[in-house]
């Protein structure tokens, strides 16, 4: 018995059996004309027999499909055999005399199905077996992916919104606690004002019984000293009733508030409004080459980019790209590295390098939270703050973790590493005061910037530091509501205290033309000045798509990164042109 392909399972196909009678060998070929499979014994007795040995024996695989038996319409008796190639419609053999086709040229339709059907759908199946399925079981893996990440994230976000709840629960209880307190003490006054009261009247009541008794006496008296006693006026007096006064309680004000203002201290979680970035599918020329630049071609993209007498600042600001990074709730400070290296870092201490692809490559724990408190060397190692344990850690390009200064009293804050001589800057805090240290790139202390020409305190929590160009040194005072810049020998040039009185500076940096780009948390904008702290424009605002920045830093190709307290992205900006 027969099969055709499609009846065969795919883990039974090699043993099909042959198709001659009484036969039950294993087919490994196929007789072309009379559609069937056959073994190699058969294949020699069909070849010998004169009626058949002019038939086409071909491999399994390599054999013509039968086309489906289908009676003409115009003469039914005939089968469908052919093709006119004119009228590109198939016939029976008697239609080739017929008015319609006569004189025209025909195919055999067998052939045209093996020919072109049978081989443009091999050619098809080729392409989805090759390229489309591969192409798709990627992505699915990479959607995959994708859904075990946003469970992550999800989760994270979950556990942060129920830290803050905590948080705000125990500064409740805590507030609680002291109005209690405050209560306690108050009907504490009041009852003691009352109780004293109370005794006053106990003792006047007292007296009262004591004169009248007296009086009695003088009623009845025993002798003439008596009579004479009582004959006084001033014996007879009657004491006024003491005067006291009801007491004044307190009176409770109940809080304005409203499920809103309670939302707002909890944070708030937000969908990006950027539009979600395409999946990268290979075309199909290239589906076997990875697309990764090598390291020449990286190169060869800086010194392109290396063009600082052309650039300018482009009359609109484009969104390039977002960067997704593993390990952070949220990204408070980046610096970017070599070989297109990140190192982001979040409120909760967490410290993580990233490549551009969003792969974790290494991730920390350490005692940093809203502060600008790592940099890349210019050796390409990576120095953090430690303020709990007052020192400056090194990681070395072979991920080694040493501790490379100690600050004394000081916490460190924020610190850059100069990308003009190596020196390092570090912003400290003691006793509610601020300070700038500078040290050479072995850690030996060069200078302290502490205070103005005055004698006044330039400083009082620099959380974010960088410098410019020009050895300018830029500092993020959250305290001071202000950018204090100071130039490369400590002297103060001015403060930029932005637009209003609601500036809140955090993360810092500067580009190649010079030019300040500073967060303001609480107006939801990056800031561009130039060198002289004049605001050029605001950069990025809330149309845009950003909701409480928190970090900035400038790439090799001269465009922004951002980093936002509510999501773990990058995103890059182009902004000059």
């Amino acid at each position: 018995m027969a099969f055709s392909e499609s009846q065969i399972p795919p883990d039974a196909q090699h043993y099909l059996v042959c198709g001659i009678e009484n036969c039950e060998r294993n087919s490994q070929l196929y007789c072309n004309d009379c559609h069937q499979p056959m073994c190699e014994q058969c294949k020699d007795e069909h070849q010998k027999n004169k009626k058949t040995k002019n038939h086409e024996v071909v491999p399994y695989k390599q054999r013509k499909r039968p086309l489906p038996v289908e009676k003409c319409k115009i003469h039914p008796t005939r089968n469908i055999e052919l093709l006119c190639e004119e009228c590109q419609i198939p016939i029976c053999s008697k239609c080739t005399a017929t008015k319609e086709h006569r004189s025209h040229a025909f195919t055999d339709l067998e052939y045209v199905f093996d020919e072109k059907v049978s081989l443009k759908c091999h050619e098809e199946i080729a392409k989805i077996r090759n390229y489309f399925d591969p192409i798709s079981q990627d992505l699915k893996k990479e959607i995959a992916g994708d859904v075990t990440e946003i469970k992550k994230i999800m989760e994270d976000i979950r556990t942060s919104m129920k830290a803050e709840a905590e948080s705000v629960k125990k500064i409740v209880d805590t507030i609680t606690s002291e109005k209690i307190e405050q209560v306690n003490k108050i009907e504490q006054s009041l009852l003691q004002t009352l109780n004293n009261q109370s005794q006053q009247i106990d003792d006047y009541i007292n007296s009262l019984n004591d004169l009248i008794k007296r009086f009695y006496g003088y009623l009845s008296p025993s002798n003439i000293e008596q009579l004479t006693f009582a004959l006084k006026s001033e014996n007879l007096i009657i004491r006024p009733i003491p005067e006291t006064s009801k007491p004044v309680p307190p009176v409770f004000t109940a809080g304005q508030y409203s499920k809103e203002d309670v939302a707002k201290l909890l944070g708030k979680i937000t969908v990006p409004k950027a539009k979600p970035e395409n999946r990268k599918i290979k075309p199909m020329e290239t589906a076997s080459t990875q697309l990764k630049p090598t390291g020449k071609q990286r190169k060869q993209d800086r010194e392109k980019s290396d063009v600082k007498q052309t650039l300018s600042l482009s009359s609109s600001v484009t969104k390039v790209r977002v960067y997704t990074v593993p390990g952070v709730r949220h990204v408070f400070h980046i610096s970017l590295g070599k070989s297109d290296r990140l190192w982001v870092s979040d409120y909760y201490g967490n410290l993580v390098q990233t490549d551009l692809q969003g792969n974790q490559l290494q991730k920390i724990k350490t005692s940093g939270r809203d502060d600008g408190y790592h940099t890349v060397t210019q050796d390409g190692g990576l120095i953090y703050t430690d303020k709990r344990n007052k020192v400056i850690n090194r990681i070395t390009p072979d991920n080694t973790i040493t501790e490379f200064i100690k600050t004394g009293d000081w916490e460190p804050l924020s610190i850059h590493s100069s990308q003009i001589n190596g020196d390092i800057l570090v912003g400290m805090w003691k006793d509610g005061e601020g300070k700038v240290t500078r040290y050479n790139k072995t850690g030996t202390e060069i200078r302290n910037i502490q205070r103005d020409n005055k004698g006044q305190p330039l400083y009082k929590y620099p959380h974010y530091i960088t410098e410019n160009i020009n050895g300018d040194v830029y500092v993020s005072d959250i305290d001071k509501l202000a950018v204090v810049v100071v130039d490369k020998s400590g002297q103060h040039r001015f403060s930029y205290t932005g637009q209003g009185s609601s500036f809140l500076p955090y993360g810092i940096c500067t580009d190649v033309l010079g030019h300040i780009l500073v967060c303001d948390v609480n107006s939801d904008t990056v800031h561009l000045l130039d060198k002289d702290g004049q605001l050029l424009s605001l950069l990025l605002t809330e149309q845009q798509g950003v909701d409480r920045p928190r970090s900035v830093c400038v790439d090799d190709e001269n465009n922004l990164l951002v980093g936002q307290y509510t999501i773990n992205t990058v995103t890059v900006y182009k902004y000059l042109q």
